[in-house]
């Protein structure tokens, strides 16, 4: 996901072209330094919604109500004015978050999840497109369509493997376990999914995974 290390390479370059203009007579640069400055505004939404979204997770309760979609619109606004496509969905993505998980209201957050799942797989961005096809999966299955629910399921598990992202796998192999023991019925083929989930995580020190793991392990009875 994002990468706020440039943050810095972002305000030197700002700081450079503020010197070629006052001192090179630069006219161009100041236009310039606006578009670095837009990108390094739009990644600090993005981070500051995530953030919201995080204590969400935590609380299940808004900090600052509306807050976190707002940043999220603003990020998405910003990259697509400086013409970063991977930026632009990866904000995609977590708007569509928003919209999903803090106000279930999906008919929004699809044509998000939708948006961003297209400029992810334009730009090569694996990552994002692991986000985003788990939550068309979560749509799709709400929606009653187990066919693609399932198929998105595998993709997200696929990529993340791919990837290396390993909390990112534990979570999506829970995912896809508790699709085959709630859609399935396969209690066996869910549990293999869960335990390969579980051990991942313990891997890589993915506690919270672990908890969410050993939740849906309780609901099996």
């Amino acid at each position: 996901m994002s990468d706020l290390t440039g943050d810095g390479e972002r305000l030197r370059q700002a700081e450079q072209l503020y010197e070629s203009a006052v001192f090179g007579g630069d006219r161009a640069a100041p236009a310039r330094a606006e578009r670095v400055l837009d990108g390094l505004e739009a990644d600090l939404a993005l981070a500051r919604g995530k953030a919201l979204h995080a204590h969400y997770l935590a609380e299940r309760k808004e900090v600052d109500e509306g807050r976190e979609g707002e940043l999220f619109e603003r990020a998405v606004a910003l990259y697509r004015r400086v013409e970063d496509m991977r930026g632009e969905g990866e904000a995609l993505f977590w708007l569509g978050t928003w919209h999903q998980v803090v106000r279930e209201a999906y008919d929004e957050a699809v044509p998000c999840f939708r948006q961003a799942y297209d400029l992810a797989d334009a730009v090569g961005d694996r990552l994002t497109l692991s986000y985003a096809t788990r939550h068309l999966a979560f749509a799709a299955e709400a929606a009653g369509r187990m066919d693609e629910a399932r198929g998105r399921y595998t993709e997200s598990v696929r990529l993340r493997e791919e990837l290396g992202f390993l909390p990112g796998v534990a979570a999506a192999k829970l995912s896809l376990g508790q699709f085959t023991w709630q859609v399935d019925g396969d209690r066996e083929a869910a549990l293999r999914l869960m335990e390969e989930a579980r051990m991942t995580a313990e891997e890589c020190g993915a506690h919270g995974v672990l908890a969410w793991i050993a939740g849906a392990r309780e609901s099996m009875g």
